[in-house]
């Protein structure tokens, strides 16, 4: 985490954000990070404000939100308060896309966990010669038909 200082250097936002040098400047390019600040030297300095905006873009980017969506949020916030209930509303629906992702995951957690409890089933089953699987006096574990076809 950072400390509480009024600039940070580009590696320790890279460090705190986990974007990329690239990314950032890209970022910063295309109107996603206002522009920064420099020093005397030309040098990037990042304020606290930029780096708690990425995080928010981290969260959005991690979830899917397509950079045109992100843009459009960020020109809603650059607009003013009035546009609170537009920010509200592409927020919410997102929102509701990430629900149907968790709830896909989760789906998919179970099939995951269902074929794990099938195999450790199939880990207690002793060894025999007339399961499905046993070819030529080898000895085998019992091997439901049904995950054959996998």
């Amino acid at each position: 985490m950072l400390r509480d200082v009024s600039v940070y250097t580009p590696g320790q936002v890279v460090e705190e954000t986990g974007f990329s040098l690239d990314t950032l400047r890209y970022y910063e390019r295309i109107g996603l990070l206002e522009r920064v600040g420099r020093n005397a030297a030309g040098q990037r300095r990042f304020t606290q404000a930029d780096v708690g905006w990425l995080g928010l873009i981290r969260c959005l980017r991690d979830t899917g939100m397509p950079i045109a969506e992100m843009l459009r949020f960020a020109e809603l916030v650059r607009a003013g308060d009035h546009t609170i209930p537009d920010r509200v509303a592409l927020l919410e629906a997102h929102d509701r896309r990430v629900e149907g992702q968790v709830a896909n995951l989760r789906e998919k957690q179970r099939a995951i966990r269902n074929k794990v409890g099938h195999y450790r089933a199939v880990i207690d089953v002793p060894p025999c010669d007339d399961l499905v699987g046993s070819r030529g006096g080898g000895r085998s574990r019992a091997v439901p038909q049904a995950d054959q076809k996998l």
